[in-house]
């Protein structure tokens, strides 16, 4: 039986340990939610502050120049090129993740140039909605010539001559399941057509090798492991053998060739810059920029080697002290199928994540049943893990998750 003493020991020899102090957490908190929204990194509040009062207030608009304003997208995306093993000229911060799905998908669809009989949009049923949304309303604006064909289990069987694209997400958002984005970008290849990638769940959680692995396009957001903040811009990456032919379906001006010239009519940018659309959100990547700092010096390798440690610590817990209660793992058990975080089926998951989060144990639920935690190795102890399952078990025996309170739905879950 594992101890909180041997849990202190694991703790007292981790070599991420120190990256805690990167972050503000309060003291009475098991953050178990990180792959919903990171935490708060220790020095956004005094960056965001500067911004505001100096860079901003002071400055006005001669910050776009004198600040670096103007070239944070590409400041940004160069810092999670390296997380995500592509090039530096590979990756720009840009929009919302539903908004780069929409671009990556309309030009990965007009490059496939309406093949003959290519008419498929492959995807899981499973995909995270807005993945699937946005797939409907682009077949939608396109006079709906396209399927949207989703499947279920296995989906590197489903590539064949009618693919036109497939968007496929890299670590799913209930389960947790890790595909292996190598052997499905040669799925891909083989069937003569190409992946657009949803990294959202695995970008700075898991290594992503996304030049080594062959993906062609990619999307993922700022504000689950990059700690970017609630709402912060996304990312999209372009390898760099497609950018100067990609069609750029949202011509905005910051994806001009020369957004100052202001030219009567669209030329877009060679590089990566043509993904841009509207005006950067300056404040809101300043706070990300300072999110992306929590992983200097961190080895992407021992980040993951944590990771795994922490979620078999918490499953080994779980059904040592958890067992009789009725909770059940629906997450992959082999580390090489497993992104960053652990999902547990129960028939009053709702009430009973309501009642952990009161007692600060922050998790979500996922319909229809599913607790979710997740497992953010820079700010979370081994300790953390002992103590959250010590408490789900005390929910469970004393049954305090069936008060009524607990059964009221909140708009965000």
């Amino acid at each position: 039986m594992i101890t909180r003493g041997d849990c202190e020991t694991m703790d007292r020899t981790d070599a991420l340990a120190a990256a805690r102090d990167r972050f503000l957490l309060p003291a009475d908190v098991i953050y178990l939610d990180g792959n919903s929204l990171g935490a708060l990194p220790a020095r956004t509040a005094a960056r965001l502050a500067d911004a505001v009062t100096q860079q901003w207030g002071q400055g006005l608009i001669r910050s776009w120049n004198a600040a670096g304003w103007v070239n944070l997208p590409e400041q940004l995306g160069r810092k999670i090129a390296g997380l995500l093993g592509a090039a530096d000229n590979e990756v720009i911060v840009a929009d919302s993740t539903s908004i780069n799905i929409f671009k990556l998908l309309a030009g990965a669809l007009t490059m496939a140039g309406g093949e003959r009989g290519r008419r498929v949009i492959l995807s899981e049923r499973g995909n995270f909605p807005t993945d699937l949304y946005m797939s409907q309303g682009l077949n939608s604006l396109l006079g709906d010539i396209y399927e949207l064909r989703l499947v279920d289990g296995n989906i590197e069987n489903a590539f064949d001559a009618t693919t036109a694209v497939a968007l496929i997400t890299q670590v799913d958002y209930c389960s947790g399941r890790l595909h292996d984005m190598k052997r499905l970008n040669a799925k891909a290849r083989e069937a003569g057509t190409r992946i657009v990638w949803d990294l959202s769940h695995s970008a700075g959680a898991v290594p992503v090798a996304l030049n080594d692995d062959g993906a062609e396009l990619a999307v993922g957001c700022g504000y689950k492991y990059l700690n970017g903040g609630p709402g912060a811009p996304a990312f999209a990456y372009l390898a760099a053998s497609l950018q100067r032919d990609f069609p750029t379906p949202l011509s905005g001006w910051f994806g001009h060739a020369a957004p100052f010239a202001f030219d009567t009519n669209y030329r877009p940018a060679p590089g990566i810059e043509r993904l841009q659309c509207g005006t950067p959100s300056v404040l809101a990547m300043l706070a990300l920029a300072v999110g992306l700092e929590t992983f200097d010096g961190i080895s992407m390798q021992d980040l993951r080697q944590k990771s795994l440690r922490l979620s078999d610590l918490f499953w080994t817990l779980m059904d040592a002290h958890c067992g009789p209660f009725g909770f059940s793992c629906v997450s992959p058990r082999e580390h090489a199928d497993r992104g960053s975080q652990l999902s547990f089926a129960h028939e009053h998951a709702y009430p009973v994540m309501q009642a952990l989060i009161d007692r600060g144990v922050i998790g979500d639920f996922r319909q229809p049943n599913l607790l979710r935690f997740g497992f953010t190795p820079l700010y979370l102890r081994f300790a953390d893990m002992y103590d959250a399952v010590m408490i789900i078990r005390a929910v469970m025996a004393t049954e305090a998750w069936a008060e009524p309170r607990y059964a009221q739905r909140n708009r965000v879950t």
